[in-house]
């Protein structure tokens, strides 16, 4: 049965806060079920909490707040197919080395690896690397509950327009127990990380993404240097760096001096062209081969808000170099880099990725600061270039700019509305970003 905990909850970040009237933590699919099914008897709205690394509203809630956190078993896996069943509340952390364990690994992951599974999903969580797709790609199927109970298992050939849309489903269609995954045979990446001349990187910068299998960038405002990712995929013996090394880069260095940083800039925002020009003067190079999990995720102690867009791949230099102008305005008092990203295309419905291959591009503020201009100039310049928020950042739009961003948006909502027809589901946050829930009318065909 299903346990209750707390009654009040807060992101990673602890910008967003709510007060649940009950929160339950199921160890079972069956307490899984009673919970939603207990919810629906009482007419409230239910959210699936993950781990909290969304810097939006998506999982605020006043109603049945479900944490998923128990349920993180591997129900089964195939290792010749490399389909794995696992329960959607593991964290990737320990999802990835579980997968090891067996010889087996996500295909590409993102750079956070604290995530709940069914987080990551649901909010389009992707990584880098021109020829590869956002996690949800590699979803074959999941078990989706509904308010009353009824589980359903998504797949291509179940349900295709349910399947893609529950992909990158917002938490708006239902509660996802359980995912099949594809996998791959485990492997090692070989990464290079130094600094770049700017001018050179974006010159040559189709060059890089298509010769690299992960490449990214980050810059810091008021410089002309670009600190870049480059990593190769290998079967070469690991090489990790030492602990103590590992530890003074990604703990202290890219952590602790960060936040003594942003603390000055906060304090002193005379001195950010200074600290920025410092920060990436500090950056030297280094090389680290190791599994594929332990080289894709970083540290991320230091706490921010943040907002990154998808945009056309054709488009990221230009739009690179409008941000990084308004990045320097002194006024918006900016001190953390821009990073930019690369994925291939896909046919999630609301991926931000759908149907073209993408540069994203992710920009950061102190969290105690005014962000908000920062944030606006910058959307303002992705709307130029059809930018498509990513789920789990700020972003201001709305359900009627979204529907013309995506061409399946009003396919969605079809889905949303036979997934949910009495919008249990339901928050402010959903209710922005897709409108009131449609329900499906009788005679609609349910798949194409």
């Amino acid at each position: 049965m299903a346990e209750e905990v707390r009654r009040r909850w807060r992101n990673w970040s602890g910008e967003q806060r709510c007060r649940p009237l009950r929160i339950a933590r199921p160890r079972t699919r069956e307490g899984l079920i009673a919970a939603l099914i207990e919810a629906n008897e009482a007419e409230r709205r239910i959210k699936v909490a993950g781990s909290g690394h969304s810097f939006t509203g998506i999982a605020l809630t006043d109603g049945t707040m479900l944490d998923l956190g128990l349920l993180k078993r591997l129900l089964e896996v195939d290792r010749p197919s490399g389909l794995v069943k696992v329960e959607a509340g593991i964290v990737l952390a320990d999802l990835n080395r579980r997968l090891d364990q067996r010889g087996l690994a996500l295909e590409n992951l993102g750079d956070i690896d604290r995530q709940s599974l069914a987080g990551s999903i649901a909010t389009g969580t992707h990584g880098t690397g021109i020829r590869f797709r956002n996690l949800s790609s590699q979803v074959v199927s999941m078990e989706l509950i509904s308010p009353d109970g009824t589980l359903r298992e998504l797949s291509e050939s179940s349900d295709p327009d349910g399947w893609r849309a529950a992909r990158v489903g917002l938490g708006a269609l239902g509660v996802v127990y359980s995912v099949t995954l594809q996998t791959v045979t485990n492997f090692r990446i070989d990464r290079t990380d130094r600094p770049r001349p700017l001018p050179d990187i974006l010159a040559a910068l189709d060059s890089f993404v298509d010769e690299l299998d992960h490449f990214e960038f980050y810059v810091f405002p008021h410089t002309d240097v670009a600190l870049c990712r480059e990593s190769m995929r290998t079967q070469v013996p690991a090489k990790p760096a030492s602990p103590a090394a590992t530890y003074a880069q990604e703990v202290v260095v890219e952590n602790w001096v960060a936040a003594g940083f942003a603390q000055v800039a906060r304090h002193v925002p005379a001195a950010i062209p200074t600290l920025s020009r410092m920060a990436a003067a500090g950056t030297g190079k280094s090389r680290k081969v190791d599994s594929s999990y332990k080289v894709y995720a970083s540290e991320r102690r230091l706490k921010f808000t943040e907002m990154e867009y998808s945009i056309p791949r054709a488009n990221a230099r230009e739009a690179v170099e409008r941000v990084l102008a308004i990045a320097a305005r002194p006024e918006l008092q900016v001190c953390f880099p821009i990073e930019v990203r690369f994925a291939a295309g896909d046919d999630a419905m609301l991926s931000p990725a759908h149907g073209r291959d993408s540069c994203y591009i992710a920009v950061h503020h102190d969290r105690h600061g005014d962000w908000q201009p920062y944030f606006e100039a910058v959307a303002a310049v992705m709307a130029e270039y059809g930018g498509r928020p990513h789920w789990g950042k700020r972003h201001q739009l709305g359900a009627t700019e979204l529907a013309n961003l995506y061409p399946r948006f009003e396919d969605f909502k079809a889905v949303r509305g036979r997934l949910d027809p009495d919008s249990r589901f339901a928050n402010p946050y959903t209710e922005q970003v897709l409108g009131p829930v449609v329900k499906e009318k009788r005679g609609r065909r349910r798949g194409k």
